[in-house]
Formats: C-alpha cells, sequence, structure tokens
C-alpha cells in the first residue's frame, strides 16, 4: 500500500507524455496512411499484422504472432511491478469501394478503411512506441492487442474478439483493465466521448428466406408468389420496434438487402432478406428476436408458405465498467483539458470489443474526427469517409493515459483505492 500511495501521489508525467506523443506525431499519420492505402478484409490482414508485429519487435516487445489468423499482441513490461492492462486496436477493412481523392486512397479495388480501423492501428502503435520510452518508470505492464476481424470474419471462418479469447491470447498475465477508443464522425475533431454503461448496441444478424413455387409470371396462381409475402414482411417487422417495445427502450430492425428471382416475367422461387437487430438492452435484445421469429412465421403462415429465419454471429453490447470510466474521466481531463471530454450517449453502432467487456473491466471512448471546414463529415461504413488525422496524437494520449492512470491505480477503479 506504501508503494500505491507513493505512484499515486508521483501521478501521470502528463508533461513527458505531451512531448513524447509530439515526437511520434508524424509517424503516426504515415503509418495510417500506409494501412489505408493497402487495406485488407477479416482473418486476411497479412501485410497489416506483419507489419505491426515488426515495430513492435523493434520496440523490444514480447510479441505473439499469428494470434487469431493475423492478429499480434505485444506485451510490455514496466519497470517497477504492479498489474497489467490491455489496449486493442482492429485491423481489417471494409469491402466497400474507396471514392475520396487523397494522397492514401487505396490502391486495392473494391476494399477500404471506411471504419478508422487503420487510425485505431496507428494509434496503438504509436501508443506502444511513447509506452515503450517510459518503460524503466512504468508501474506494471500494458498488453497491446492487435485484433483482426472486427467487422466479422468470412462465412464459416472463426474470427474476431471472440477467437482471441478462445486462444488465451490476453493471458498470462491477468488483464486488470482493457481500453480502447473508435474514431467518430459524430464528434468535432478534438473531442474525446465517454459514457456509463452502454456505449454501443448489441448486433445480431439475421437471414430470412421466404419458399415461393416457381411459374410463369402471367399465371401466378399456379405457383406460389414470395415476392409480396417479402414486401408485407419488411412492414410487419417495423411494427415490433415502434409498436410492441416500450418505447423508451433504443432499438432497431434494419433490412439491408432482398434477393429473389431471375428474370421480370417469372415467380421467384425464393426471396431473401437480409438485416440488422440492435439494442442496448439485454432483454430487449431477447423480445427482438423472439417477436422476430413470430412474424416471420404468421406472415408466412398467412400466405400458405413457409420463412426460415436464420442468424448469424452476433455480439451484446459494449458496456463500459461504470467505476472504470469514472476514475479515468478525471485523468483524461487532466491531460487534455476539461472542454474536451464529453459525456456522450449510446450509439446503435456495435463493436465485437463487448466480448472483452463482459470479462474484464473494460472502458471503450469515442474519439472526435469530423472537420466540417474540412468537408470531413461522411458517415463510418461509407465510400467517403475519411478522419481529420489532427485527431491521432490526441487519440495516442489518450489511450497512454488511460494505460498510466490505470496501472498506478493497481489496474482497480478508483472507488477500490482505498
Amino acid at each position: 500500500m506504501i508503494v500505491l500511495a507513493l505512484l499515486l501521489a508521483a501521478g501521470v508525467p502528463d508533461a513527458d507524455i505531451a512531448r513524447a506523443v509530439t515526437q511520434v506525431e508524424k509517424q503516426v499519420v504515415e503509418v495510417r496512411r500506409d494501412i489505408h492505402e493497402h487495406p485488407e478484409l477479416g482473418n486476411r490482414e497479412l501485410r497489416t499484422g506483419a507489419l505491426v508485429r515488426d515495430r513492435l519487435r523493434a520496440l523490444g516487445l514480447e510479441v505473439r504472432y499469428p494470434v487469431a489468423k493475423t492478429g499480434v499482441v505485444g506485451l510490455l513490461r514496466g519497470g517497477a511491478p504492479g498489474p497489467t492492462v490491455a489496449l486493442r486496436a482492429d485491423l481489417d477493412a471494409l469491402p466497400i469501394d474507396e471514392r475520396n481523392e487523397v494522397s492514401y486512397r487505396s490502391r486495392t479495388p473494391g476494399v477500404k478503411h471506411a471504419c478508422g480501423h487503420d487510425a485505431h492501428t496507428a494509434m496503438l502503435l504509436g501508443a506502444a512506441q511513447v509506452l515503450s520510452s517510459f518503460k524503466d518508470r512504468l508501474p506494471g505492464n500494458v498488453l497491446f492487442l492487435f485484433q483482426p476481424a472486427e467487422e466479422g470474419p468470412p462465412e464459416g471462418e472463426k474470427g474476431g474478439a471472440l477467437l482471441v479469447l478462445e486462444e488465451g491470447a490476453l493471458s498470462p498475465p491477468p488483464i486488470t483493465a482493457i481500453f480502447a477508443l473508435h474514431v467518430s464522425p459524430l464528434l468535432d475533431v478534438g473531442r474525446v466521448g465517454w459514457c456509463e454503461g452502454p456505449i454501443f448496441a448489441s448486433s445480431d444478424r439475421f437471414t430470412i428466406e421466404v419458399q415461393g413455387r416457381k411459374t410463369h409470371g402471367a399465371y401466378p396462381h399456379t405457383g406460389l408468389d414470395p415476392v409480396p409475402v417479402a414486401a408485407e414482411l419488411v412492414l410487419a417487422l417495423q411494427t415490433i420496434a415502434s409498436r410492441e417495445i416500450d418505447a423508451q427502450q433504443p432499438k432497431v430492425i434494419t433490412i439491408g438487402s432482398i434477393h429473389g428471382g431471375n428474370r421480370n416475367n417469372i415467380i421467384a422461387e425464393s426471396v431473401v432478406l437480409e438485416g440488422t437487430l440492435r439494442a442496448l438492452d439485454r432483454d430487449v435484445r431477447r423480445e427482438l428476436r423472439e417477436r422476430l421469429e413470430r412474424t416471420v412465421r404468421g406472415v408466412a403462415e398467412a400466405h400458405g408458405t413457409t420463412a426460415e429465419v436464420r442468424y448469424g454471429p452476433g455480439h451484446p453490447a459494449t458496456v463500459n465498467d461504470a467505476s472504470l470510466a469514472r476514475a479515468m474521466v478525471p485523468a483524461l481531463e487532466r491531460a487534455l483539458g476539461r472542454e474536451r471530454v464529453v459525456a456522450v450517449r449510446p450509439e446503435m453502432g456495435a463493436e465485437d470489443f463487448a466480448e472483452y467487456a463482459l470479462q474484464i473491466p473494460a472502458l471503450y471512448l469515442r474519439l472526435g474526427t469530423r472537420n466540417e471546414a474540412r468537408g470531413i463529415t461522411a458517415m463510418v461504413h461509407t465510400a467517403l469517409f475519411d478522419i481529420d488525422e489532427d485527431a491521432l496524437p490526441i487519440g495516442v494520449r489518450t489511450l497512454v493515459t488511460l494505460a498510466w492512470e490505470a496501472l498506478l491505480r493497481g489496474g482497480r477503479p478508483v472507488d477500490a483505492v482505498k
């Protein structure tokens, strides 16, 4: 307890961290642009994983590679005894065309870092470089997790956070807290958003296949047309969110694609609808699934056909540990300025970081990257998405501050440090 009290009294070396971040800022931008030019899809991040591996080894970290197919884990052992905290970034891009005319535009047709994982990886590498420079003063260990396939692995493959956990990549030593951040075009550059409890929603991918009976389009009575059944389902499913579940509970039902038929004058044999369910509350998530299945069965039966519901990979809501959030916010306000650290409301996007938060006290933050003056306003998962790179050093400083503050507190929230 005496050692802990002395460490807490010494505090986080904010001024030293600020200077060190300035020294790596240019390199972080270069790495982000390099990764952006060479995007790779989930479980295929071979170049990106190798880049991260080599840079961590150059810093003298203990490196495990590959992890969860193409990921990397680096362990920095501090000069003073203490707990281990984790910082996580994701590596994968999305199957989206790049439409931004920038010098670092994607060189891979149909693949783009449209969710900012290039920035996440570059910032975490920057944090590793800064923390390594203070290795002898570090009161504990920091584990750097570079995770593949956050957007989901290819069909039929394992991947993402669940595979990281299955492989035991976060132990030993035991992790006492885990942190991450996500770029956000909903926050102005320079701001960091936080909240207690859920910050992102659960996510359940579903597929509905409506059966029909093929025939000539001029004689629909001789077959069974699944297209109007599918159309009715699209409308019927919306009433689940608007009429069947408490209006004060956030939830989303989205149909993202409909496929059926192969010619204008032929009744389709089947129609396939794909969509997503989102919720912040565990019970609402369960209700959405139950009511969706009931509605699909009922509509199909009313039309004299059948429909099957299948679920793909899903994740629970990403829930921030309330005590950990309360412990870290004052440190961020001290490091970044009180006006830059803002409370935010949960969003209905989703993150497989949620899987770590089920097992380890976790804090997930949003990093503002919006700059209307420069026209940087496009949402994630779009062809025009980009970030204001002035956010990158802020993200590095945020990650370093979180790690150091948590180590000073023995990896425990402030309420537990007495």
